[in-house]
């Protein structure tokens, strides 16, 4: 898979590293503003309870809860697409021929990033030379509308052109005859 080193604006705001794979994936998917989805993210996490697994709260710099990841992807028309379910095993790995096209945010262990078309965006290579296991991912719930009328079009076309193929072939034996 290619890669393309993108912080998702981090840089313009702050200095150094963090572990905020969260707010960087989702800006390079959506090209939002960094800033603003560290801000959206951190007032999610205020919303957070703890409890005995679950010590602290989200933090856009030093990591995000599921939860919180779930409710701002969602709240900004994101679906989610599981590619794993308990005791499987690893079914899709992150690599360009095992990932559908378009724009991902996919999840993999301890990591969220950003897929476009078979090109990695991170701060870093995580794919672990295509054996990294994505557990699922993200996509623009648009998008997905785009693609299903897209899809539509094409069928009503085929079929058209079918229709159009044995009216000709119709025609041929006519002809022949």
């Amino acid at each position: 898979m290619k890669f393309i080193y993108n912080d998702g604006g981090r840089s313009n705001y702050f200095k150094g590293s963090a572990n905020d794979c969260v707010v960087r994936a989702i800006c390079n998917a959506t090209g939002k503003d960094y800033k603003e989805v560290y801000d959206a993210i951190n007032q999610l996490a205020k919303s957070e309870r703890t409890g005995k697994r679950k010590r602290g709260v989200s933090s856009a710099r030093n990591g995000v809860y599921k939860c919180t990841e779930k409710k701002y992807l969602e709240s900004i028309g994101w679906v989610w697409h599981p590619t794993m379910k308990i005791g499987q095993g690893c079914t899709v790995h992150l690599a360009a021929d095992e990932l559908p096209t378009g724009t991902l945010i996919v999840q993999v262990s301890g990591h969220l990033t950003c897929v476009k078309d078979g090109v990695l965006y991170d701060s870093y290579d995580c794919t672990r030379g295509g054996n990294r296991c994505v557990y699922g991912y993200w996509t623009n719930a648009a998008d997905e509308v785009k693609k299903q009328q897209r899809f539509k079009e094409i069928k009503t076309k085929i079929l058209a052109l079918r229709a159009e193929i044995k009216k000709l072939e119709k025609e041929l034996e006519e002809v022949s005859a």
